[in-house]
């Protein structure tokens, strides 16, 4: 796959793919290249998690959100989880747990999102990036599930996370905590 560059911002490219369609008709996509994320579900405990109060400024709305954030250039995803979740919360988590993997959007994006658990936390000091407009919150775990199914959630990583945690937590034993 080749793609023509038309923009490299801070953490993306934005490229152009001409290609030839079915029945011979010339194609163009837009795509847009990402390096990759991860997305962390802080577990304060059994029926506590951690959300953000996160405001996104291409919506100009506040969603409730799991910590995520990009992988830097060699970053190590398992790294990158830790720093983000510590960054994003001031928890730092003593047990981890890889998940899954997603795409969030690949008709258009590349990126794959790196979903982990973290549990044994222990707070300390959050260090968000200078635009982040970010607030933690301990919510109870049947709320987030309420916020879930009503709609109060509506970012996608933090859905994935919410249910597939839940699906698992109903199939197989507690995590220590």
């Amino acid at each position: 796959m080749s793609f023509e560059i038309v923009h490299r911002g801070r953490k993306i490219q934005v490229g152009v793919d001409r290609s030839v369609g079915v029945g011979g008709q010339p194609i163009q996509r837009d795509v847009v290249l990402h390096p990759g994320a991860v997305a962390i579900l802080p577990l304060v405990d059994r029926d506590h998690l951690c959300l953000l109060r996160n405001h996104r400024f291409i919506l100009n709305e506040e969603l409730w959100e799991i910590p995520a954030g990009t992988l830097e250039v060699g970053e190590a995803v398992e790294a990158a989880a830790v720093r983000e979740l510590a960054e994003e919360t001031g928890y730092r988590a003593n047990r981890w747990q890889k998940l899954l993997e997603f795409f969030p959007s690949p008709g258009i994006l590349s990126e794959r999102t790196h979903l982990f658990v973290a549990s044994e936390l222990t707070a300390g000091v959050m260090r968000p990036e200078a635009d982040e407009q970010l607030e933690p919150h301990v919510v109870a775990w049947t709320q987030a599930l309420a916020w879930a199914r009503d709609g109060t959630i509506r970012d996608a990583k933090t859905l994935i996370a919410l249910l597939w945690w839940q699906q698992r937590r109903d199939a197989d034993p507690p995590l220590s905590q």
